[in-house]
C-alpha cells in the first residue's frame, strides 16, 4: 500500500459556496459530478497515484469542526493558499506553523461550511 489514505470527502451544505471557496483559494476548477445521489466537486490535478478527494453534498454529509482533519497540499508555500482563505469567506484558525526540518509547515482554517481543514507544505 503506497498511501494510507486514498480518498477524502469534505461535507458541505451550500455546494455552490463551497465550490467557489475551494476554486478560489487553490486557483482550480473542481470537477462536478453526481454519485449515488450525492453532488460532488472532485479536486483535479496531481498524479494518478496520489490521494484524491471531493467536496460532497448529500444525505449523511454534515460539515463540522470537530471530526477528523484533512490536510490539503498547500503547494510550494502554503501562504499562497492561506492568504486567500478570508477573502473567499473562510477564517484562519492557525497561521503557517513550522513543525520541523524533516516535516515542514502546517496551517489550519475553517472553510465556508465550518469544516476545519489543514494545509501542508514542505517550505
Amino acid at each position: 500500500m503506497k498511501n494510507t489514505i486514498c480518498w477524502f470527502e469534505i461535507p458541505v451544505y451550500n455546494f455552490d459556496q463551497a465550490e467557489a471557496f475551494y476554486n478560489h483559494i487553490f486557483g482550480i476548477k473542481l470537477h462536478r459530478g453526481e454519485t449515488n445521489g450525492c453532488l460532488m466537486g472532485v479536486f483535479t490535478g496531481g498524479d494518478e497515484e496520489g490521494v484524491h478527494g471531493a467536496i460532497v453534498k448529500g444525505e449523511g454529509y454534515i460539515p463540522c469542526d470537530h471530526g477528523p482533519v484533512v490536510y490539503l497540499n498547500g503547494g510550494e508555500d502554503l501562504n499562497n493558499v492561506l492568504s486567500k482563505v478570508e477573502e473567499a469567506g473562510g477564517s484562519i484558525l492557525m497561521g503557517k506553523t513550522f513543525i520541523n526540518q524533516s516535516v515542514g509547515y502546517v496551517a489550519m482554517f475553517y472553510d465556508t461550511e465550518g469544516n476545519k481543514i489543514g494545509l501542508y507544505s514542505e517550505k
